[in-house]
């Protein structure tokens, strides 16, 4: 018998980078010259909303902005936004590409991500061909470390806590995850995820 019937992962600094992060956001808020200060003022609860659904990335980017008239157009600086989207250094693609192969378990994400975002990261990095379940904040209405958030998650997915495998980079999330139930790991390194995925019978 498997260990896990489920394995499902964090996006941003797991597989990728973190699209949106603060020095994400300071890269793009100097190449357009905007003051840093003040869009990270402005940039919090509407973030929030967007990562969990509320609106689309057209009302984040007018509430962060496009508030003032711009010399660039939302699809310019969204395109930007997305550049800043790559493979993790020393990243798990590799790790899912495997298990993805071995047919062995279901595959998702769980993850905050904003809903362009998410699908822009996924057709890009290939996880959709990977994933069959997204568990995204902007899918369900929530975020992590929510305790509704991996709640929900387990309703959707309809299997015992004890067979879900979860892998993050961040230890709140993981503890979240481990007092719903889940087994989880924080990762580290795929070198390091590696030998844990062998030392639990994953791989």
């Amino acid at each position: 018998m498997l260990p896990f019937d489920v394995i499902l992962f964090d996006v941003g600094q797991v597989l990728l980078t973190n699209g949106w992060d603060t020095p994400e956001r300071a890269r793009i808020l100097e190449q357009f010259g905007l003051d840093r200060e003040t869009f990270e003022a402005r940039h919090l609860a509407p973030y929030r909303a967007w990562e969990v659904g509320a609106i689309s990335v057209e009302a984040y980017l007018n509430a962060t902005v496009f508030y003032e008239p711009r010399s660039f157009s939302h699809k310019e600086f969204f395109s930007a936004m997305c550049s800043r989207s790559l493979p993790l250094p020393n990243g798990a693609l590799g790790i899912l590409a495997e298990l993805a192969a071995s047919n062995k378990y279901m595959l998702g994400a769980l993850n905050n991500e904003a809903r362009e975002t998410n699908q822009y990261r996924f057709e890009t990095f290939g996880l959709s061909r990977y994933f069959k379940v997204a568990l995204s904040s902007c899918y369900l209405g929530l975020r992590k470390p929510d305790a509704a958030f991996f709640q929900r998650a387990l309703d959707i997915l309809d299997r015992p806590p004890q067979r879900i495998l979860f892998i993050d980079d961040r230890a709140d999330n993981a503890a979240a995850a481990a007092e719903a139930g889940m087994k989880a790991l924080v990762f580290t390194g795929a070198d390091q995820l590696q030998r844990d995925l062998v030392n639990l019978g994953v791989m």
